[in-house]
This record gives C-alpha cells, sequence and structure tokens, in this order.
C-alpha cells in the first residue's frame, strides 16, 4: 500500500474566547487567528498541529487556518470582520477615534494611525483601547503629549506610548536643547585650533 499524501501530524487542544476584535489568541504561538464576528464571545476549542489551526464551537469548525508562528502577529479572513458587513460591535473605530478626540488632537491623530496601519482596523482595537486606558492611569494631558512624541519617533503601538509615560518622556520641553550655549572654558580649543 502506498504511504498517504498527507503526513501524520499531531494534534494539540486549548481553550479561547472569541475577542470583540473577532479573534482567538493562541498562547502557544502568542498569534491571533480570526472567527466569524456572530460567534464573538463564544468560548471555543482550539485544534492546531504543525501546519494547520482549527476553531470549533459545540463540535462545529468556525474556522480553519494555515498556522503561523509570528509573534502578536494576525491572520485574518476578511469574511470574518465586521467591518465587511452592516453589523457594529461595541468596539468601532469611530468610537476609538471619538474618544480620543475627548482627550485630545495628538491624541486622535495618534489612534487615526494606528487604526490606519492594518489592513482590518479590528486588529488594532486592543492597541487603541491599551492607549486609551492609560489616561486613567496619567491623565488626559500626559496622555496627549505622549501620543504627540510617539508619533514624532513614527513609532504606533502602545508599547511605546506607556514607555514615554512611565520614563516621563512626555514631560521633557522639546525646545529646551535649541537654546544651549557652549560655556566659556579653558580646554575649548575652538574653530582655530584646527586651521
Amino acid at each position: 500500500m502506498p504511504l498517504p499524501e498527507k503526513r501524520y501530524e499531531i494534534k494539540r487542544y486549548a481553550q479561547a474566547t472569541v475577542h470583540k476584535n473577532s479573534h482567538i489568541y493562541l498562547g502557544r504561538d502568542k498569534h491571533y487567528y480570526s472567527v466569524h464576528y456572530r460567534h464573538i464571545g463564544k468560548q471555543v476549542k482550539l485544534v492546531y498541529t504543525d501546519s494547520m489551526v482549527e476553531v470549533y464551537h459545540k463540535h462545529e469548525r468556525l474556522a480553519v487556518h494555515r498556522r503561523n508562528r509570528k509573534r502578536y502577529g494576525y491572520t485574518t479572513l476578511a469574511e470574518h470582520m465586521p467591518s465587511h458587513h452592516r453589523f457594529v460591535s461595541e468596539w468601532s473605530s469611530e468610537r476609538f477615534i471619538a474618544w480620543a478626540g475627548n482627550i485630545g488632537e495628538s491624541c486622535q491623530g495618534y489612534i487615526m494611525a494606528i487604526l490606519d496601519k492594518k489592513q482590518h482596523p479590528e486588529q488594532s482595537y486592543k492597541s487603541c483601547l491599551g492607549v486609551l486606558h492609560l489616561a486613567k492611569k496619567y491623565g488626559r494631558d500626559r496622555l496627549d503629549s505622549a501620543c504627540r512624541r510617539a508619533t514624532e519617533y513614527g513609532a504606533y503601538n502602545y508599547n511605546m506610548v506607556e514607555r514615554i509615560l512611565k520614563k516621563g518622556w512626555d514631560k521633557l520641553d522639546e525646545g529646551a536643547d535649541d537654546n544651549l550655549e557652549m560655556p566659556e572654558h579653558q580646554n575649548i580649543r575652538g574653530g582655530k585650533y584646527y586651521e
């Protein structure tokens, strides 16, 4: 008898909940996989091999994806996402943009940039939520300043904004270094030294 066409793969199992961004999280790879938005909030069973990830709810297969080991990446099917339907979830791009607008102009621009970076805006919702919740701990003014500084760095993620706030970089005066003059000192050679 010939060998089977498909090589045998060991199956592993895990439990997950479908997040409000229509994705489940496979902790072993730290990767997100999409599930149809109708299943948001449901407890699901993950069956995964070296090459595939399947998502089941009550013995019904909801999704199948090729396994991807990119840490904190997203594997998304367009038809799973609410943005392709007339469905409004509790989380939406408009809601995050309006919320950020209440914090400040820089924060709103930053959230819009985060949303624009992903192919599907739902993939950015957790990052947006994390950034906006920093206002509770640090205040609106500091968060707005941190978003302005992160935009200058070209870094659009939660970790950068949190780092700026923790280290107090949002409080640094941007023009402070511009007004520094070289002090008079006997060890300074000056321009004539090199002629």
